[in-house]
């Protein structure tokens, strides 16, 4: 499996092949979003939403071998998409690298000028979600 930087520069180097064209983009991360795992309707609980988001965002996780596997959805096509990406970037692995990961590959893409500043701030809450899942993890592992 990829290192998270290597995984952050093959997103960078897809993104770049759309030249920041933002429907282009857009309809990308959509397409992103369309390849994420079905998620099971039992976990669709508000226990699973993720607060600060727009949309609704459902996010679930559990470890094996140590490695921490996220699972998510949401009700909109953008949304699910960014999830995917996070998701694509950060399951699968330790809590310590979850945890000490910079998710530069946000900034490098343009997603701030391409999705406005309500979704930034929820894929900001799904970054601090994810983390904070990492760090009970990873006191709960003891690694």
């Amino acid at each position: 499996m990829s290192d998270i930087k290597q995984v952050q520069e093959e997103i960078i180097d897809e993104f770049s092949i759309l030249e920041g064209d933002r429907e282009s983009t857009i309809f990308y991360i959509m397409e992103l979003g369309n390849q994420l795992d079905e998620f099971p309707e039992e976990a669709r609980l508000d226990e699973n939403l993720i607060k600060g988001c727009q949309s609704k965002v459902w996010l679930t996780t559990e470890v094996k071998d140590q490695k921490v596997i996220f699972k998510a959805d949401s009700n909109t096509d953008i949304t699910k998409g960014l999830i995917s990406l996070l998701i694509r970037v950060l399951s699968g692995r330790s809590p310590k690298e979850i945890i000490d990961e910079d998710l530069y590959f946000i900034e490098k893409i343009g997603m701030g000028n391409i999705i406005g500043s309500q979704r930034s701030n929820g894929l900001a809450s799904m970054i601090k979600r994810m983390k904070l899942y990492a760090l009970a993890y990873q006191s709960k592992l003891n690694v």
